[in-house]
């Protein structure tokens, strides 16, 4: 497309040309690439469709500045990236490029760990970045071994869990274990928390996501009362608060 080469173009200008964009390498541009993946993200927790175009063209900024430093390095180029892309998604959908039949999507999810494995993937959870925040890398990783039937048939088992995890972290902090146990055991409450969330098909990310927004605007209800009311956040008592707290959920 020409639009697409022209950009190309002109990135690949700024690096020869721009003191800054000539000094960037794979790891100076890892936040960046990390921030405009999140701002993409907000953007369509908004449904806000103009922010959306605007925060994709950035994100593709990212990804062919990445692609011009690999061709600078010789590493590899953006023709190559492409072709390699193209060729997997051939790979991996032979249900619309071969004659496989699948059944719906569920099917075609296992199919595409199978595929992984083939290409060489040692474990059916590899390829999960380090990275990932670690609500949605738990839920990633569920998700992969369930994939290959390590999962419960409904989600009813799996809410068990969750309150026998509930009860093992109470009776670690009642019996006074250590910080160690106490945090071993809220990290399995987390855990069995966001496998009950994937098998009643939330994504435990986006509810939290969802969440923080709500209590952020609720509090900035109690801050504006508190300015209205020539009052510091600090001497209003907990009960003012939750009154404004409850008035702003109605």
């Amino acid at each position: 497309m020409e639009e697409f080469n022209k950009f190309y173009e002109i990135v690949k200008r700024l690096r020869k040309e721009c003191p800054w964009d000539r000094e960037q390498t794979h790891k100076t541009l890892r936040r960046c690439l990390l921030e405009e993946s999140y701002e993409v993200l907000h953007s369509i927790d908004e449904d806000n469709k103009e922010e959306l175009k605007k925060e994709l063209g950035d994100l593709l900024l990212q990804i062919v500045f990445h692609a011009s430093i690999a061709e600078d390095e010789n590493s590899f180029t953006l023709k190559e990236l492409i072709e390699e892309e193209t060729k997997k998604l051939i790979y991996r959908h032979p249900h619309v490029f071969g004659d496989t039949i699948v059944s719906g999507s569920e099917e075609v999810k296992k199919n595409w760990e199978h595929f992984k494995l083939k290409e060489g993937r040692k474990s059916v959870l590899s390829g999960i970045p380090d990275t990932l925040p670690a609500l949605f890398k738990a839920f990633r990783i569920q998700e992969k071994a369930s994939k290959v039937g390590f999962d419960w048939k409904d989600p009813a088992p799996a809410f068990e869990k969750v309150t026998e995890e509930i009860n093992e972290l109470k009776k670690n902090i009642e019996t006074e274990k250590s910080r160690e146990d106490i945090e071993d055991e809220f990290g399995d409450v987390l855990f069995s928390l966001v496998n009950y969330a994937r098998l009643v098909k939330i994504n435990p990310e986006d509810a939290l996501r969802k969440t923080i927004t709500k209590f952020t605007d609720r509090f900035s209800k109690i801050e504006e009362y508190a300015i209205l009311s020539g009052k510091n956040l600090e001497e209003m008592t907990l009960e003012e608060m939750d009154e404004v707290w409850n008035k702003s959920k109605k």
